[in-house]
């Protein structure tokens, strides 16, 4: 049914129509009509953050637990542009969003108004389409088809940039259709099926296959997940992951080789160099995942599914591209096997197996412990074993403790890994959880940051306290940007240029300041004991953890290497991994 209102009013019978329940948000001049029709309502909760980058944060938090679309609500000009770097992060990462900014009145556009900008210039290159909405008639069409297009297709932020005037007018508003449709964009969803039948051809001929999977399989939905276990069992092949697809496949499966790429696992990394068929799912040949495209599993034909079209052969050539819906193009697969043999190859890859087996042997991800100093992997071991079987999320910042969360914590469902993959944003992962925290008010929701990248959002605390949620932010303090620091030492002589924090807060005065608390450790032996005070208080937390300072993290494919160049750590057991010729493989 139509109804009058205004534009403010119509924003928010909008989101109440999109099923929106939370959103995150900064008032300014040039959205206070929004705010005002906010305010007059109680279906949708406004958490207001201490900065716009905070908001785009914790709205990614929110869509990548929910797989909901987050919610952002920003004030024109540097409103606007404080939110285009989480915009960018969750264009890289597909993260769906719509941001909602504020504009100057339409006479005053081009006039260099106060507050103003050109904010869909700006926002052109980082989102997935943005609108300048100039008419009252015009706006509540685009408000539902900004999110359409946000959550269909390959996920991503939209923004809706609204002039003030507009918000006062009054106007028609429609409710959205049940089939939501755009005239120009129509995602693919059902992968050609000739294209299918091809691709299980060539897995049920395989000898060396493996299942490279990423972040389209979790953003396909939690049946996705499911559908993608369901074809590894059925197959028999290994399965490994992108960052950004942890959780998608269990760690705790015997398919499982560790993710993959520069900070990945010896037996992922050699087994996606040697393999023979590559099976992509839903990831896109990035270059932390490559190495050096030349030498990048140079034997094997590959299979690439995904609903992007422009991410086909952007990267990689591969010789069955699929665009569609990966857990729709998944199900043909299972259908396709099952009317062939219904059984998985096991004896036709056993010696694959094998040679699989010989790389997990080298104890890639292994490191020397310490009585004496805190290691930042025996750091992330403890606080996984700590949480086993509670209803656990996990954020990071950007940096070393990122892949350090990502090889010592293991991930059995999906939606529970939220990190900043594609763009690295310091900063994403307080934020992040509160944004989880929000969406899952009773759930343990974990922080592993960095001291550096942490204080880039520290603000958010603020945010926490008001709401009170109670994150956790579990800081790995080495007193270094650590990733940078391991770079200058590697790549650069060791000259450590400002990769080192010589003024660091005392992190649980910090924590009491803003009405949290705050725990300090630098002893193995009570490591534990003060982990479990961190769980077991119901407000936030910062964990000032005092970690080696210097130590590396390993394994690593120097940056412009292929995969079985890898850098391996002093634990590795080299002899596991000569050849019958005697020569070492790394």
């Amino acid at each position: 049914m139509a109804e009058q209102m205004t534009g403010a009013e119509m924003v928010v019978q909008a989101l109440i129509d999109q099923g929106v329940e939370h959103m995150f948000g900064y008032p300014g001049g040039a959205v206070l009509p929004i705010y005002d029709a906010i305010f007059q309502q109680d279906k949708v909760r406004h958490v207001l953050v201490r900065h716009e980058q905070g908001a785009t944060h914790m709205a990614e938090g929110y869509a990548r637990s929910t797989g909901k679309c987050g919610v952002v609500l920003v004030t024109s000009g540097p409103g606007a542009t404080n939110a285009v770097t989480g915009l960018t992060d969750a264009l890289l990462d597909s993260i769906p969003l719509v941001c909602i900014s504020g504009q100057v009145a339409t006479p005053l556009i081009g006039s260099d108004a106060f507050q103003e900008c050109d904010t869909v210039g700006i926002t052109r290159n980082c989102t997935k389409h943005n609108y300048l909405v100039k008419s009252i008639e015009d706006l509540p069409r685009i408000l539902h088809e900004a999110f359409y297009i946000a959550t269909s297709g390959r996920p991503g932020p939209v923004v809706i940039d609204i002039p003030k005037d507009v918000q006062f007018a009054l106007g028609t508003y429609h409710k959205p259709q049940a089939r939501p449709s755009h005239p120009t964009y129509k995602p693919q969803i059902e992968g050609d099926l000739e294209a299918i039948k091809v691709a299980v051809d060539l897995m049920l001929r395989a000898e060396r296959p493996v299942f490279y999977t990423g972040g389209g399989v979790i953003n396909s939905g939690a049946e996705a997940s499911r559908t993608l276990r369901e074809l590894a069992e059925l197959t028999g092949f290994p399965v490994t992951s992108t960052l950004m697809g942890l959780g998608a496949y269990p760690a705790s499966g015997s398919q499982w080789l560790g993710m993959l790429g520069m900070h990945g696992t010896y037996e992922a990394n050699m087994a996606m160099h040697d393999c023979d068929l590559m099976i992509c799912l839903g990831a896109r040949f990035d270059d932390r995942i490559t190495g050096r495209i030349d030498a990048f599993s140079p034997d094997s034909r590959k299979i690439h599914v995904d609903i992007d079209p422009s991410s086909i052969n952007k990267n990689i050539m591969v010789d069955i591209p699929i665009v569609g819906d990966v857990n729709q193009v998944m199900e043909e697969m299972i259908r396709i096997w099952r009317a062939k043999t219904n059984q998985p190859r096991t004896e036709a890859i056993a010696p694959w197996w094998k040679e699989i087996e010989k790389w997990r042997r080298v104890n890639s991800l292994g490191f020397t412990n310490s009585d004496t100093i805190i290691k930042p992997q025996h750091a992330i071991q403890r606080l996984y074993e700590a949480t086993k079987g509670r209803d656990v999320y996990i954020t990071t910042e950007v940096g070393q403790h990122q892949m350090w969360a990502a090889q010592h914590f293991h991930f059995d469902q999906p939606n529970r890994w939220m990190t900043s993959g594609g763009l690295g944003t310091m900063g994403y992962g307080l934020p992040a959880a509160i944004g989880v925290q929000v969406a899952h008010p009773d759930a343990l929701v974990i922080d592993i940051a960095g001291e550096a990248s942490v204080q880039m959002t520290m603000q958010e605390m603020s945010t926490a306290l008001q709401y009170e949620l109670p994150v956790k932010i579990f800081i790995l303090n080495n007193e270094y940007m650590g990733m940078v620091r391991q770079w200058q030492e590697l790549l650069h002589g060791g000259r450590y240029s400002h990769s080192y924090s010589d003024a660091l807060p005392d992190f649980v005065k910090l924590a009491e300041a803003y009405g949290g608390h705050g725990i300090r450790c630098s002893d193995p032996a009570k490591l534990d004991s003060a982990i479990d005070e961190m769980i077991n208080i119901r407000k936030p937390v910062i964990f000032d953890c005092r970690v080696s300072k210097e130590e590396n993290c390993f394994p690593m494919i120097p940056s412009g290497k292929p995969h079985n160049e890898m850098i391996l750590p002093d634990t590795a057991d080299i002899g596991s991994i000569i050849d019958e010729r005697g020569k070492v493989l790394v």
